[in-house]
C-alpha cells in the first residue's frame, strides 16, 4: 500500500501537509473526503489517488471543472513527486521532500524543474538527504500562474508485463501516430534563416492530419480515462 504526502500550495487550506496518507485518497468538497478543500468550484468528491502496480494513479472522478497536473488538463495521470494537482482555485504538491528530491536525482534534473521551488539559503522545506541543496516554495502558486512541463523527465516509460495482445495494441497505437508524424516530418521545409524567430512551413495536407491525428488522441485519451 502506498504512504502518501500532500502538500497544499493555495487555497484555503493552505499550509496544511497531509502526511502518511494510506491509499486509497479522495478529495473533494464534503467532508468524507480524506482531503477535504472548501472551495466551490471544487465537486464533492472531485479525484481520487489510488496505487496499481506500485504507481500512484490520479483519477478525475467526472468533477464539473475538472483536474489540472502541472497546468495541465487530465482526467488520469500517473503522479510523480513534485507534480503539483490542480483542483478548482487550489494547488497540491505531490510527494515529501525527500521523495521530490530523490525523483529529481533519478531523472537528472534540478528540482526546480519538477515544483515551483525557488533555491534558498534560508530553508523553509528540508532539503535532499544526499544533498546540500535547501529550497522554499515560491509566494504565488496559484493554479493561474503555474504551467510546468507535463513530463519533465522525458517520455514516460512503457508499462510492463503486458500481455502479448496489450503490447500488439499499444505497438499499433504508437505506429499510427509515428506515420502520421513522420508524414509531416517529410514534407515539412525550413526557412534558410535557422533563428528562433523562423518557421517552419508544412503543406496544409498535412496539417490537416496533424490536426485529426490530435483529434485521434484525445479520444483515445477519453476512452482510456472513461472504459465504460
Amino acid at each position: 500500500m502506498a504512504i502518501l504526502t500532500l502538500s497544499v500550495l493555495e487555497g484555503l487550506e493552505r499550509g496544511l501537509v497531509y502526511e502518511d496518507l494510506e491509499t486509497p485518497v479522495t478529495i473533494g468538497r464534503e467532508e468524507d473526503n480524506v482531503i477535504q478543500l472548501n472551495d466551490e468550484r471544487v465537486s464533492r468528491v472531485h479525484a481520487k489517488l489510488q496505487e496499481d502496480r506500485r504507481q500512484v494513479i490520479l483519477t478525475d472522478l467526472n468533477s464539473t471543472n475538472g483536474s489540472r497536473v502541472n497546468g495541465h488538463p487530465v482526467q488520469l495521470r500517473v503522479l510523480q513527486p513534485g507534480d503539483h494537482v490542480q483542483i478548482g482555485r487550489c494547488t497540491l504538491l505531490f510527494g515529501s521532500n525527500a521523495q521530490i528530491a530523490e525523483h529529481a536525482k533519478r531523472i537528472g534534473v534540478e528540482v526546480a524543474a519538477l515544483t515551483p521551488l525557488n533555491y534558498s539559503a534560508d530553508p523553509v522545506v528540508a532539503s535532499s538527504p544526499d544533498s546540500e541543496v535547501e529550497f522554499q516554495i515560491v509566494e504565488d502558486s496559484s493554479p493561474e500562474n503555474l504551467q510546468l512541463p507535463l513530463f519533465p523527465g522525458g517520455a514516460p516509460v512503457l508499462p510492463e508485463h503486458l500481455q502479448p495482445g496489450e503490447r500488439a495494441r499499444i505497438s499499433d497505437v504508437l505506429s499510427y501516430v509515428h506515420e502520421r508524424m513522420g508524414d509531416v516530418a517529410f514534407e515539412a521545409s525550413e526557412s534558410e534563416d535557422r533563428s528562433p524567430e523562423s518557421f517552419v512551413q508544412v503543406p496544409w495536407e498535412r496539417w490537416q492530419n496533424m490536426l485529426m491525428l490530435q483529434r485521434d488522441l484525445a479520444s483515445y485519451l477519453r476512452k482510456i480515462a472513461n472504459p465504460d
